[in-house]
């Protein structure tokens, strides 16, 4: 049994700041899913509060998703991460009729499947290629593969030197591989407080401490992580700042500089998530272009090509270059040679170009018309991302919306997977604008969606 016993934040009820407390102490690590929380009467009379103040605090942690309550044997912390892995359903077929908005994937085109036959058409033609697929390479990759995939990245206006990039097996992998070489198990890692789910998973499974920095629309709040730094400086910051996903909020020139300035003066390593990115006309400053020192820049074919390549890049200073290497190496040896050449033939050929010019005006079609029908509640999103967030208006709860388009035949996505963080869910949706087959098709599924927001709220004793 955990003998837990927190430090509280001097403002509010006392039930309040026990319940914050012991959601920032699960979020750091410090109680880990499944463990058991002291009875109510111990903790009482170790804070020196009533019973009543610590059914209340252990009632308020309940309700925000933080703990479970077992009839006869406790309380217990919540599996999270499991609760939120369950959301996303890739790979697994749609039923006929169901408009699926769940996950962030590119718009389907008949260009893939003709683009990825006519590269292996072409490969099995070649028998050096060939050799060159089916032997042992370095752990790095090629450095024909490099510089082809660096003039890819160039393409997509992110300037990149074939010597600092690192194949990888998409972009999880890259995460996964900076997370092994820059942290160890125990240290504190931050992120926005909304932030991609694969980073809070890949962050749990190393056993590190996350800690949630509040973002407003122009990205994460820099002062706040100052505050944070204060205290406690964190081992390095995740951060998307393009598009944060899943808000789309893009962080502003001037936070990206005091970012990288706290990050020299408090001496942690910047992770450049760039995997949501297609080129914008305001795009900011890229951080490794600001600290290349101390930034590793993460990038993935999938949200331009196929997500089934699973092929991406991670670039980084040279410094790191043999952490790096002892962790491919460990881990997979090397990225498949297979997938790399098939990839770098198609990022090589017209096929790609048309494809990436295609999706870029697609998306703003669809960001067009998914903001029109939506055109009364509030809504963000970059131009050119498969991604919308809806702020629900007041009364209607994310759940609840969930599941009415679930049964109606849509899905969407609520915030409480991309939470990190003591902070109570926001009531929002996440609505993915590429998966849908057409836009006539998208856009039933929008009129579905407003069709339900128009409705009443159910009750909260309502049971569906």
């Amino acid at each position: 049994m955990t003998i837990w016993t927190p430090e509280l934040p001097e403002d509010g009820p006392r039930y309040r700041r026990i319940a914050d407390a012991m959601a920032e102490a699960i979020t750091r690590g410090e109680l880990a899913p499944g463990e058991r929380l002291p009875p109510q009467r111990r903790l009482a009379d170790k804070l020196g509060v009533t019973i009543g103040t610590i059914t209340r605090a252990y009632a308020e942690a309940q309700r925000q998703g933080w703990v479970e309550s077992r009839v006869g044997s406790g309380t217990y912390v919540r599996h999270r991460e499991a609760e939120s892995t369950a959301t996303f359903r890739a790979g697994q077929p749609v039923e006929n009729g169901v408009v699926d908005m769940s996950m962030s994937l590119p718009p389907p085109h008949p260009l893939r499947p003709q683009g990825l036959r006519d590269t292996l058409l072409a490969l099995a033609d070649d028998p050096a290629s060939l050799q060159r697929a089916v032997d042992y390479q370095p752990e790095y990759g090629l450095e024909s593969h490099r510089r082809q995939l660096a003039e890819w990245l160039g393409h997509l206006g992110m300037s990149a030197e074939p010597e600092s990039l690192v194949i990888t097996q998409g972009g999880q992998h890259g995460l996964t591989l900076a997370l092994q070489a820059l942290t160890r198990p125990g240290e504190l890692v931050a992120a926005d407080a909304l932030t991609y789910p694969g980073f809070i998973g890949a962050a749990r499974q190393a056993h590190l401490k996350l800690l949630g920095v509040p973002l407003d629309e122009h990205g994460m709040d820099i002062e706040a992580l100052s505050r944070l730094c204060a205290r406690q400086p964190p081992r390095l910051v995740y951060t998307t700042p393009e598009q944060n996903n899943p808000t789309g909020a893009c962080l502003t020139e001037a936070r990206r500089e005091r970012l990288v300035a706290l990050a020299r003066e408090h001496d942690f390593w910047l992770i450049e998530d760039n995997v949501q990115y297609l080129p914008e006309a305001d795009r900011g400053t890229p951080l490794i272009e600001l600290a290349p020192e101390r930034t590793l820049r993460i990038f993935s074919t999938s949200k331009v090509l196929a997500g089934g390549l699973r092929i991406g890049t991670l670039e980084l200073p040279e410094a790191l270059l043999g952490r790096i290497g002892s962790a491919l190496r460990a881990q997979t040896w090397m990225v498949p040679p297979l997938m790399v050449e098939t990839t770098c033939r198609w990022i090589a050929s017209d096929t790609s170009r048309r494809l990436l010019d295609w999706q870029t005006h697609e998306l703003e079609a669809r960001q067009r018309l998914a903001r029109e029908r939506l055109a009364d509640y509030p809504t963000s999103g970059r131009e050119r991302s498969s991604n919308l967030w809806v702020t629900l208006p007041a009364g209607r709860r994310g759940s609840e919306v969930q599941e009415l388009l679930d049964q109606r035949g849509v899905r969407v996505s609520t915030p409480e997977p991309f939470c990190v963080g003591s902070e109570p869910a926001p009531q929002a949706l996440r609505l993915c604008l590429g998966p849908p087959a057409s836009r006539e098709e998208l856009d039933r599924g929008l009129r579905i969606i407003l069709e339900t927001l128009a409705e009443p709220p159910c009750s909260p004793w309502h049971t569906m």
